[in-house]
């Protein structure tokens, strides 16, 4: 049996910045706090753990005073620098360019649009980092949407701005656009329909291993995703794994692999989500080999 980890696999530039950027600091000081899960991968949460980094949540930052804090890859609202002034905090700043430029379009959209009682909308995951960061561009003002359900909360009759996570599937946003853009015709059949502006803002370093891994899914027998459970740039792709290979199966480390999955299979081929650590994936590798040695 072939086992091969997928070499498209693995930290995105930002992710891999943030992890950095946490190890040197750590070369320095004996605790780092980080707001937030650095990355939403429990194994490498607690690596980088027993190196010294502490994982605060909103509420404990209020509390803390004279330290350093890393601001993880996904960014933060305006109200945690405002914190962090009050609080003597000296922040190292992790956030992903991409995501930091995403946020300066969405204020400067919201600054825009107000003025003609527009509606900025976001396609995304209500509660995740990124996303509170970015609705913390507008004041909490954004609407955001993650299934046709939400979309009762936009007003068809007044203008729309609509923006993505950089971390959902390219397939979701166009699919939301369209439902977006109906029921605005819907709304407005008598008179003159709203403005409504799309903005694609998904990472094209995470939409790019959509048909990279479409790819690796057909060329093997069974796919083994890993990837943290909170992960939803992991879920996304994983859907992506399943819809061209059913013998897809979801884990996070090697002690959730079953030997029946392994049953008369010649190639096995790992991947992972954009916050799914090499070394991992190498773990689940070795955990595979060892489920498949002969028994003496």
């Amino acid at each position: 049996m072939t086992i091969t980890i997928d070499k498209n696999s693995g930290y995105c530039f930002g992710v891999e910045f943030a992890i950095q950027m946490a190890e040197d600091e750590m070369e320095h000081v004996e605790e780092l706090y980080c707001l937030g899960d650095i990355v939403h991968n429990s194994m490498e949460v607690q690596r980088l753990y027993q190196k010294g980094l502490r994982v605060i949540d909103r509420e404990e930052l209020r509390n803390l005073r004279d330290c350093k804090v890393l601001i993880r890859a996904h960014g933060e609202p305006p109200e945690t620098y405002q914190i962090a002034l009050e609080n003597n905090l000296e922040l190292i700043d992790a956030s992903c360019p991409v995501v930091l430029k995403l946020q300066n379009r969405v204020k400067h959209a919201f600054d825009s649009i107000k003025k003609d009682d527009g509606q900025v909308v976001i396609y995304g995951q209500v509660g995740h980092a990124e996303v509170i960061g970015l609705a913390g561009q507008t004041c909490d003002e954004a609407i955001i949407v993650t299934t046709e359900e939400d979309l009762e909360k936009i007003d068809f009759k007044r203008p729309v701005t609509l923006f993505s996570q950089t971390t959902k599937s390219t397939k979701g946003f166009y699919h939301i656009k369209a439902l977006i853009e109906e029921r605005i015709k819907q709304a407005n059949e008598d008179s003159t329909q709203p403005e409504f502006d799309a903005n694609d803002s998904i990472c094209r370093q995470v939409s790019n291993r959509e048909p990279q891994l479409s790819r690796f899914a057909t060329e093997h027998d069974v796919l083994i995703f890993v990837s943290g459970k909170k992960s939803s740039n992991g879920k996304a792709l994983y859907s992506v794994c399943k819809q061209h290979n059913p013998n897809s199966y979801f884990i996070e480390n090697e002690t959730e692999l079953e030997q029946a999955w392994f049953e008369n299979v010649t190639s096995v081929g790992i991947c992972g989500a954009t916050s799914t650590p090499m070394w991992l994936m190498q773990q689940v590798a070795d955990g595979i080999a060892k489920l498949n040695e002969p028994v003496c």
